[in-house]
């Protein structure tokens, strides 16, 4: 049992060698899940949506699928920063341009550059040193700080009928971590087959 337990302690420590805890990701990915109850005020809108964003580099990926929407579409964005995190109302940050108009259900993906300052709402962009770098390190500490989310607005929630708050996606494992979790789990095996000879 010992054997079987040391094996065991190896292959988590060699794990954890590989890739050290609380590394940051290459390209920081950021999910929302977003309903009509995270407003503010909340609503009954039966409204979601599963709101991927991944910064790579210089560009911020979106992928922003909705449905079920009570009213249709007016605009979309990123609002930022809130004084609290998870709570409160925050300016626009990032408006989704050409975000579907009109409809209760649909899909945005866009790759937006970040050091463009068009990408920028104006006053977001003016009220952090007026250039895109600026912007874009405030926007990056408020969605680590949980103080920024994703609001979709319609005709009968002109002030948001559905909204998630942008947080970090849990990490995919990296090739190393699952490798030496195989070989671990291998040596628990081949070891437990082993009998003692008497």
């Amino acid at each position: 049992m010992k054997r079987v337990l040391s094996l065991l302690a190896l292959a988590a420590a060699a794990s954890a060698v590989a890739v050290p805890a609380g590394a940051a990701p290459a390209d920081p990915s950021y999910r929302a899940v977003a309903s009509g109850a995270l407003e503010s005020p909340p609503n009954a809108s039966p409204g979601t949506s599963l709101v991927t964003i991944d910064l790579a580099g210089k560009e911020m990926f979106v992928d922003l699928p909705f449905r079920d929407l009570d009213g249709t579409t007016l605009y979309a964005h990123i609002h930022c920063c809130t004084s609290t995190a998870f709570t409160g109302l925050a300016p626009v940050a990032v408006p989704f341009q050409d975000f579907p108009a009109g409809v209760t259900a649909g899909s945005y993906s866009k790759a937006i550059p970040l050091g463009d300052d068009m990408s920028w709402d104006a006053a977001f962009l003016s009220g952090h040193g007026g250039t895109a770098a600026g912007a874009a390190s405030a926007l990056v500490d408020g969605i680590n700080a949980n103080e920024a989310y994703v609001n979709i607005h319609t005709d009968l929630y002109p002030n948001g009928e559905i909204r998630g708050w942008l947080v970090a996606a849990p990490p995919v494992p990296e090739t190393a971590e699952w490798s030496m979790l195989a070989v671990g789990l291998a040596g628990l095996m081949w070891m437990s087959r082993r009998r003692p000879t008497v």
